[in-house]
């Protein structure tokens, strides 16, 4: 005979729509998963922010034409407007009125809404102080607490199980929201205690960069990688590359990724600094490092090209060279 009843066997929280860039002028809305897998029935889930139970406004979709148009206004609308600051309570509390269900989502969520489908630095490497500017905010940022809207989706699973996918969004605040502890639980019929998965919201701080090979001569390959960070980063950022005055070796002006290839070096590179800006929802962040390249004995000096291609000026050579060939011996 088969249990009616099974506890969930795994919990986590991600972010939505991540790596995603940081916005100085713009208030954007920022959204976290809660997925648990293996319960049966469904589990109830919530969220906790610093350990405090979050009051959550549903997020019905679809809806009514009405409720579609008073549901998407606070979830669509930015920040920019200081008007919103003095009507944001206002507004939060038409929607619980229009709901009816301004309460915790531990009472019954599943009937309150509707579902829808230590590397150090290379010695060669000249490391130069990170540029924090994920400190400065535009006067939009305010000190209100936001309006956490709640929905859910079940999905269900071959083995009779429930797989539940619980989401939060909100507008997100820099300033406030950095270092916040934000917590996923569950409670189930088969579980004598919640069963939780937590995150902290952090900006990328001091990104660790490594070079190699660590003393780079002309014509080698040269390796730019962020290794990680000061602090445990979360969600997932963004990284690109530029050179500081100047295009990259290949001529564009930005490399997206964690690591930066420089393809057979040239001379003319020796000095070139190069900036890597580390940025998530939350803020971002610039780091510089410098290029010093070394002579190569095997390439006497002053023959490679600007583009630092020995190998490029000797294949020419030898293409000439072969077509002189064949077309002496056609003649």
């Amino acid at each position: 005979m088969f249990s009616l009843t099974a506890p969930p066997t795994s919990i986590s929280v991600i972010a939505a729509d991540t790596p995603a860039f940081f916005s100085r002028y713009q208030a954007q809305n920022f959204t976290l998963v809660c997925i648990v897998s293996g319960g049966k029935p469904a589990p109830t889930v919530y969220f906790k922010r610093d350990g405090e139970l979050i009051e959550v406004v549903p997020w019905v979709q679809p809806a009514p034409a009405p409720s579609a148009k008073l549901m998407d206004k606070p979830l669509s609308q930015n920040l920019i407007n200081r008007e919103l600051d003095d009507t944001k309570l206002q507004k939060s509390l038409s929607l619980l009125d229009f709901e009816g269900r301004g309460r915790p989502i531990t009472e019954n969520p599943i009937r309150s809404f509707t579902p829808d489908a230590g590397l150090q630095p290379s010695p060669k490497t000249e490391i130069i102080p990170e540029t924090i500017i994920s400190r400065e905010f535009p006067r939009w940022v305010h000190s209100a607490d936001p309006v956490y809207y709640f929905r859910h989706t079940h999905i269900p699973m071959n083995d009779g199980t429930v797989e539940v996918r619980a989401m939060i969004t909100w507008t997100l605040n820099p300033q406030l929201d950095n270092d916040a502890l934000f917590s996923c639980e569950v409670k189930h019929p088969a579980l004598s205690m919640p069963m939780q998965s937590e995150v902290i919201l952090a900006a990328p701080k001091g990104p660790r960069i490594t070079m190699t090979p660590s003393k780079a001569k002309v014509g080698d390959t040269v390796r730019i990688i962020v290794q990680g960070f000061q602090n445990e980063v979360f969600p997932e950022p963004l990284f690109t590359w530029t050179r500081v005055g100047a295009r990259l070796l290949d001529g564009t002006a930005e490399h997206d990724g964690k690591e930066l290839v420089l393809e057979r070096v040239p001379a003319e590179l020796n000095g070139s600094m190069y900036r890597c800006t580390a940025q998530n929802p939350l803020g971002s962040t610039d780091t510089h490092t410098r290029l010093i390249v070394f002579e190569n004995p095997n390439i006497p000096k002053g023959i490679e090209e600007s583009n630092g291609s020995l190998l490029h000026r000797s294949g020419v050579g030898l293409i000439l060279a072969m077509l002189l060939t064949v077309i002496l011996e056609m003649t």
